[in-house]
């Protein structure tokens, strides 16, 4: 069965950091890129950071640039994004997500979420 159990989200004050996790099993997880995205109320769900499968290549919006770093442990099956300068507008439900593609499909597991508020 597959998961994906996102922890480490928060409330946390501008300015301030904040680690999430994403544990996955169920799959190979070094085959996959993961992904964080994340989606505020009222809005649609954004892709946030990327990482690859092979050789760790990483994506961020233009949001994240300078301030978020995501990150992966294939031998724990985890990957992390490490939100630094935590803004208001950063303020989302925050989901992990497993994509396995190749030419001729695409394979993608969600996990559960974890809220993020940034606020004084």
């Amino acid at each position: 069965q597959v998961q994906l159990v996102e922890s480490g989200g928060g409330l946390v004050q501008p300015g301030g950091s904040l680690r999430l996790s994403c544990t996955a099993s169920g799959f190979t997880f070094s085959y996959y890129a993961m992904s964080w995205y994340r989606q505020a109320p009222g809005k649609e769900r954004d892709l946030v950071a990327r990482i690859s499968a092979v050789g760790g290549q990483t994506t961020y919006a233009d949001s994240a640039k300078g301030r978020f770093t995501i990150s992966r442990d294939n031998a724990k099956t985890t990957v992390y994004l490490q939100m630094n300068s935590l803004e208001p507008e950063d303020t989302a439900v925050y989901y992990c997500c497993a994509t396995y593609q190749t030419w001729a499909r695409r394979l993608d597991y969600w996990g559960q979420g974890t809220q993020v508020t940034v606020s004084s």
